[in-house]
Formats: structure tokens, sequence, C-alpha cells
């Protein structure tokens, strides 16, 4: 993939208001174009219509899963084979689970290109997001 000038979209799915406003400001303050959706239904229709450069997927919304389900049909469009796909978690924190996405079989079950934990760390989240777009 070339590096392009063009400025990057973001679609940003996060159940919690508070924490998807302050993503969506720090991160715009790197010089992103950052979209939000607050739930994974949501996140689908806006996935389809504004065709993101990366998507960042909050995993327990609706149910506990919502995060996985919603990756799963990312993953399953043309548009989303191509695009970096990431999963916000703090289930390490809540539930005890380490969730990974090191291996090529967790990759291919989990279906995403990355997981970040919660709280997030926006200098690391940044500097993840121009490593996938200078590739």
């Amino acid at each position: 993939m070339q590096h392009s000038d063009k400025i990057k979209t973001i679609l940003l799915v996060d159940d919690d208001i508070d924490l998807l406003e302050q993503n969506k400001i720090l991160m715009e303050s790197k010089g992103f174009n950052v979209v939000t959706a607050e739930s994974g239904k949501e996140g689908f229709e806006v996935f389809t219509k504004i065709k993101p450069d990366l998507a960042i997927i909050d995993l327990i919304m609706e149910e506990y899963d919502s995060g996985f389900i919603l990756c799963h049909r990312i993953k399953k469009t043309e548009h989303g084979k191509r695009i970096p796909v990431f999963i916000l978690t703090s289930a390490t924190y809540d539930t005890g689970f380490k969730f990974s996405s090191e291996t090529k079989e967790e990759r291919e079950w989990i279906k995403c290109d990355g997981i970040l934990n919660k709280p997030v760390v926006v200098d690391e989240l940044i500097s993840k997001l121009n490593n996938y777009f200078d590739e």
C-alpha cells in the first residue's frame, strides 16, 4: 500500500459515548478524520456508507461479543478485507481473559488485525495506525 497524503478516515465504534467523543477528539487532533457509531448495528451501517481506511471497534457493546460480530461482518465485505480492523477491549480488566491477535490462528478466529486495550494510550495508538498507513 502506498502512503498518500489524503486524510485517513477512521471508523470508531463504542457504546461508551464519553470515551467515543474523547478518542474522536484525540485522533482528530493527530490529523485523522473520525466517524463514530454507538452500536454494532450502527457501526456496520456507517462502515458500508463511508468505507473508512481503518476501523476501531469496542468488543463489548450491546452483547459481550458485539465487537467480534461486527469485525466478522466487516471482514466479509470486499472493502473490509482491505483495511485494518482493531478490537478495543477492557475485557482483560473486566474478565481476566486475555485476548490476543498475535498468531495467525488467533487473527483467523477473531477476524481482526490487532487488539487494543482500554484505556487507550493515544501515542501508542497513533503509532500503530501510522504503521498501517505507511506500509
